[in-house]
C-alpha cells in the first residue's frame, strides 16, 4: 500500500527515530546496499555503507591536519621556550649594563629575527659611568606617560608616538611590539620592530613578548635605582 504524501513522516521524524533505534540497520542490513546517495565527492552515487566510509574517512583527515597543525604549533613553541632560556641566560650571566644591552639587541635580532630593536630607561643608573648609555637618553613625555598605561605589550602599527630615533636613521618599521619594563613601577620600554607590516599584529599572542619584558626588567634590577 503506497501512503499519501501527508501521511508519510517528515525528514525530522525519520532523522528522530534512526537516532532513537540504532539497531535498525542491523535488523535491516539490506538496506544498507540496497540505498543509494550522492557521492560527496561527485562521480555518481554510492551505496550508504560506502557513503557512511567516505564520511568517516573525511572525518580522520579533518582530524589528522588538527592533529598535525597542534603538533607543528608545539614545535614551534618549543624552539621559542629555547631562545627565551638561552636569552635568559645572557642576560644574568651580563657583568654590565653595557655587555647586557649589546646581548639583548644581537640576541633579538640574531635569534628572534627582530631587524629592529630599541630599549629606553627613566630610572636612573647605579653606576655612574652608564649614565652616558644610549638607554637613558630623554625620552618623549607622550611616550612616557602611554608606556606607563601598558598593561601588556602592545602590538600592531605605529602608535603615533616618537619612535624614529631608537632603531637609526635608514629604518622605516611598519610594525611593533612595545613592551613596559617593569618592578614596582614602569621603568623603561624594550620597542622591536620590522618593515614587515603583519609580523606584529594586535591579534598576535603576547605571551612570549610579556616573558621576555619580565626578563629583561629582571636582569635590570642589578644596574638600575627603583
Amino acid at each position: 500500500m503506497q501512503l499519501s504524501e501527508e501521511a508519510l513522516p517528515s525528514a525530522e521524524e525519520v532523522a528522530a527515530y534512526l537516532h532513537k533505534n540504532p539497531q535498525f540497520f542491523e535488523h535491516h542490513a539490506a538496506l544498507l546496499t540496497e540505498l543509494y546517495l550522492p557521492s560527496p565527492h561527485g562521480g555518481g552515487t554510492v551505496s550508504l555503507a560506502e557513503r557512511q566510509q567516505l564520511t568517516q574517512r573525511d572525518r580522520i583527515r579533518v582530524l589528522e591536519a588538527k592533529v598535525s597543525e597542534f603538533l607543528q604549533y608545539g614545535r614551534e613553541n618549543d624552539l621559542i621556550s629555547e631562545k627565551v632560556h638561552r636569552l635568559s641566560l645572557g642576560l644574568l650571566a651580563a657583568p654590565n649594563l653595557e655587555v647586557l644591552v649589546q646581548l639583548l639587541m644581537q640576541d633579538l635580532r640574531d635569534s628572534f629575527s627582530v631587524p629592529h630593536v630599541g630599549l629606553r630607561l627613566w630610572s636612573n643608573p647605579k653606576d655612574s659611568i652608564d649614565a652616558c648609555n644610549e638607554v637613558f637618553k630623554p625620552i618623549d613625555a607622550e611616550l612616557r606617560s602611554w608606556a606607563q598605561g601598558l598593561v601588556e605589550p602592545y602590538c600592531g602599527h605605529r602608535p603615533g608616538l616618537e619612535l624614529d630615533s631608537w632603531f637609526g636613521e635608514n629604518a622605516a618599521p611598519k610594525s611593533f611590539a612595545l613592551i613596559a619594563l617593569r618592578s614596582d613601577k614602569v621603568s623603561g620600554l624594550l620597542a622591536i620592530a620590522s618593515e614587515d607590516e603583519k609580523r606584529f599584529h594586535p591579534e598576535m599572542g603576547t605571551q612570549y613578548l610579556t616573558r621576555i619584558g619580565e626578563l629583561v626588567s629582571a636582569a635590570l634590577l642589578r644596574h638600575t635605582e627603583q
